[in-house]
């Protein structure tokens, strides 16, 4: 009597999304091990414990040396070690280089230097993510950073090109890389309401309007670096809150275009110096480093703040900002029109964004 057997072989290499998971999350293998015995795995398999060990060790030793292929990750779409399709590397990239809100809101804005990596077991235990993970996710930012911080072209896409990301992890690596860049303040108490994405908004709005790249595409760091001339220039603003006419006129212009369509008109008529004063003195010390740094900070203190205290609703927030950009070409006086679009268009969408009521 003959018997028939069919044998395939193949050399695909298996990638299981929750071991891959675990080994991102920074845990050991006897760890891993542990949480997929709590899974129920043994039970839905029926496999012995001994077997669930060896998986996982085999998981996390082809995860090993896949790592440094993903460092450089048009190196794993090259290699020919390991046979895996591409639907599977694109996962293992974009999970391998994905980010925790809660690690990222303690280390934007601050230089990607040994001074910041030794803070990370103090933002480990804060944060409740293993030191391994911070770890992971500190040296993915400062490589990242380190690759693309002076090269010609959009930040987006060189991103892209050398990490092959997603489009939406990219943006949020351009807004990464623009606030290390920049030192932004991003930690002082009052800003802890924000989130990542408040920030990565602001950021995106900035490198379209406020970088060198802006103006010119095919300067170096175009998209890195704000543009120096444009910040010198914004002193030029300082004449809406200095000329007493052209002051009283533009709160003249506002106040008469918004009568009866804000619920807080009364409010916003008796502090419209301020915040006048608030925004375009904002944008006149933006040629010192530490203002430029402390920019959140004094848009929340300038603006957010003093219109949160009167309760304004965003929907105010946004009819005021509209109308207090717009008036201004109005004001025959004034000739820095272009600047102040560049500079407002901006700031009205970050304010937007900053503004929670």
């Amino acid at each position: 009597m003959t018997s028939e057997l069919d044998i395939f072989v193949g050399n695909t290499t298996l990638i299981d999304e929750d071991v891959y998971r675990l080994w991102l999350d920074g845990y050991s293998v006897n760890d891993a091990v542990a949480l997929r015995v709590r899974s129920g795995i043994l039970e839905q398999t029926g496999a012995t414990a001994a077997v669930l060990q060896s998986d996982t060790m085999d998981h996390y030793r082809t995860f090993h040396m896949l790592e440094r292929l993903l460092h450089a990750p048009p190196k794993l779409l090259h290699q020919l070690i390991f046979q895996i399709p591409p639907s599977r590397q694109a996962l293992l990239i974009e999970r391998y280089y994905a980010f925790d809100e809660a690690f990222v809101r303690e280390v934007l804005g601050k230089k990607l230097s040994k001074g910041t990596k030794k803070d990370l077991d103090d933002i480990s235990t804060k944060t409740g993510i293993t030191l391994k993970s911070c770890r992971r996710q500190f040296d993915n930012f400062k490589r990242v950073f380190k690759v693309v911080e002076e090269m010609r072209g959009s930040l987006v896409d060189n991103i892209q090109q050398h990490f092959l990301l997603s489009d939406r992890l990219a943006r949020d690596y351009a807004a990464i890389v623009f606030f290390a860049n920049n030192r932004f303040e991003t930690g002082k108490k009052k800003l802890q309401y924000l989130s990542f994405g408040d920030f990565a908004f602001c950021a995106e709005l900035m490198i379209q309007n406020w970088t060198l790249g802006a103006v010119d595409s095919q300067v170096d760091d175009m998209d890195v670096d704000l543009d120096k001339e444009f910040l010198q220039d914004l002193k030029e603003l300082k004449v809406l809150v200095a000329d007493k006419d052209l002051l009283d006129l533009h709160k003249s212009l506002v106040c008469t275009a918004l009568r009866g369509k804000l619920g807080v008109f009364s409010e916003m008529e008796a502090n419209f110096k301020n915040l006048s004063r608030g925004l375009v003195n904002v944008a006149a010390k933006l040629t010192h480093n530490k203002d430029v740094r402390d920019l959140f900070v004094d848009l929340v203190e300038k603006f957010v703040e003093p219109c949160r205290s009167d309760h304004w609703p965003l929907n105010d927030v946004r009819l005021f900002l509209n109308q207090y950009s717009a008036s201004v070409h109005s004001l025959d006086g004034f000739r820095h029109q272009a600047l102040w679009d560049r500079y407002m268009g901006t700031l009205r969408g970050c304010l937007l964004r900053l503004y929670h009521d």
